[in-house]
Protein backbone atom coordinates (compact mmCIF):
# COMPACT_ATOMS: atom_id res chain seq x y z
CA UNK A 1 0.00 0.00 0.00
CA UNK A 2 1.98 3.03 -1.44
CA UNK A 3 1.48 6.58 -0.90
CA UNK A 4 0.20 8.99 -3.67
CA UNK A 5 1.69 12.12 -4.68
CA UNK A 6 -1.55 13.90 -3.79
CA UNK A 7 -0.95 12.60 -0.46
CA UNK A 8 2.71 13.95 -0.61
CA UNK A 9 1.37 17.07 -2.17
CA UNK A 10 -1.06 17.77 1.09
CA UNK A 11 1.00 17.18 3.85
CA UNK A 12 3.35 19.51 2.05
CA UNK A 13 0.26 22.54 2.13
CA UNK A 14 -0.41 21.35 5.63
CA UNK A 15 3.52 21.69 6.99
CA UNK A 16 3.77 25.08 4.64
CA UNK A 17 0.89 26.12 6.03
CA UNK A 18 2.14 25.92 9.88
CA UNK A 19 5.63 27.27 8.68
CA UNK A 20 3.50 30.28 7.16
CA UNK A 21 1.38 30.50 10.94
CA UNK A 22 4.54 30.43 13.33
CA UNK A 23 6.12 33.14 11.26
CA UNK A 24 3.00 35.42 11.71
CA UNK A 25 3.07 35.30 15.28
CA UNK A 26 3.70 38.19 16.41
CA UNK A 27 7.67 38.00 18.51
CA UNK A 28 6.82 41.19 20.49
CA UNK A 29 3.24 42.03 22.23
CA UNK A 30 2.97 45.76 24.41
CA UNK A 31 2.29 44.79 28.21
CA UNK A 32 -1.33 45.80 27.92
CA UNK A 33 -1.62 42.33 25.57
CA UNK A 34 0.56 40.64 27.26
CA UNK A 35 -2.13 41.36 30.90
CA UNK A 36 -4.43 39.64 28.57
CA UNK A 37 -2.45 36.76 27.09
CA UNK A 38 -0.81 35.55 30.35
CA UNK A 39 -3.75 36.68 32.97
CA UNK A 40 -1.23 38.01 34.99
CA UNK A 41 -1.68 41.86 36.53
CA UNK A 42 0.68 44.57 34.93
CA UNK A 43 3.17 45.00 37.96
CA UNK A 44 3.82 41.38 38.25
CA UNK A 45 3.85 40.93 34.55
CA UNK A 46 6.42 43.77 34.32
CA UNK A 47 8.85 42.13 37.12
CA UNK A 48 8.40 38.38 35.43
CA UNK A 49 9.26 40.11 31.90
CA UNK A 50 12.01 42.09 33.13
CA UNK A 51 13.57 38.80 34.73
CA UNK A 52 13.37 37.09 31.88
CA UNK A 53 15.11 40.02 29.78
CA UNK A 54 12.44 39.79 27.97
CA UNK A 55 11.34 43.76 28.43
CA UNK A 56 12.62 46.09 25.25
CA UNK A 57 11.57 49.91 25.99
CA UNK A 58 11.61 52.14 22.59
CA UNK A 59 10.15 56.00 22.45
CA UNK A 60 7.75 55.32 25.43
CA UNK A 61 6.92 51.33 24.33
CA UNK A 62 6.88 48.56 26.37
CA UNK A 63 7.10 45.35 24.48
CA UNK A 64 7.64 42.00 25.66
CA UNK A 65 9.28 39.32 23.74
CA UNK A 66 7.41 36.65 24.11
CA UNK A 67 9.47 33.82 23.10
CA UNK A 68 12.00 34.79 26.05
CA UNK A 69 8.73 35.24 28.08
CA UNK A 70 7.38 31.71 27.66
CA UNK A 71 10.61 30.06 28.10
CA UNK A 72 11.02 32.22 31.49
CA UNK A 73 7.81 31.10 32.76
CA UNK A 74 8.36 26.81 31.98
CA UNK A 75 11.06 27.44 34.66
CA UNK A 76 7.97 27.43 37.28
CA UNK A 77 6.30 24.58 36.00
CA UNK A 78 5.73 22.12 37.95
CA UNK A 79 4.70 18.61 37.61
CA UNK A 80 1.28 17.10 39.14
CA UNK A 81 1.21 16.39 42.36
CA UNK A 82 -1.98 14.12 42.18
CA UNK A 83 -1.72 10.44 42.65
CA UNK A 84 -2.72 7.46 40.63
CA UNK A 85 -4.95 6.23 43.44
CA UNK A 86 -7.53 8.04 44.71
CA UNK A 87 -7.17 11.41 43.43
CA UNK A 88 -5.71 12.64 46.47
CA UNK A 89 -2.63 14.85 46.49
CA UNK A 90 0.31 13.97 48.31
Amino acid sequence: MGTTDEEFEDIRQIKDIRDKARAWRRKFVRYKEAEYIYGIQHKKLLELADKAGALYRIDGYVLINVEIFENFLERFHQPPKMTKTGGKRK
